[in-house]
């Protein structure tokens, strides 16, 4: 199994427009999305970037807001208040692979692979076999989205 670049780190958050505005004005975030409701996983999505060196893309951040209290993030909301590091995200070229990769090495795949914010094919590992973080692989995005 090739694990790829790192593609994002999720932070959650209580409101986007307000972390936005964060990483806009104090992290120099030059490049925001519109955010958009992702119903089915219980979140409201923005990506941010920070600049890159010399015209090359920055840091992307995934920007993860609460959509009602059944959200996975309204219980990290709850024990963290501000908001913070919600996850780690991590390219393959072949999340099926992946899967069957990381299973034989014992860790926890939390769910059946799902169509993530990119739209590309994602699953979670339990954070508890991932040094303590909880770590999101994704299908390598095709074209623009990368």
């Amino acid at each position: 199994m090739k694990l790829g670049r790192l593609n994002h780190i999720g932070v959650a958050t209580p409101s986007i427009d307000a972390s936005v505005a964060f990483w806009r004005d104090v992290m120099g975030a030059t490049r925001i999305g519109a955010p958009f409701d992702m119903s089915a996983q219980g979140v409201r999505v923005c990506f941010v970037e920070t600049p890159g060196e010399g015209g090359t893309a920055g840091t992307q951040i995934e920007l993860l807001e609460p959509l009602g209290e059944a959200s996975p993030i309204t219980s990290f909301l709850e024990k963290n208040p501000q908001g913070g590091q919600h996850h780690m995200a991590y390219e393959v070229p072949d999340i099926g692979a992946a899967k069957a990769w990381f299973e034989g090495q014992g860790k926890r795949v939390l769910g059946e692979p799902r169509l993530g914010a990119h739209g590309t094919l994602v699953f979670f590992l339990h954070p508890k076999d991932m040094n303590g973080v909880l770590t999101e692989i994704m299908e390598e995005p095709k074209g623009a989205s990368h």
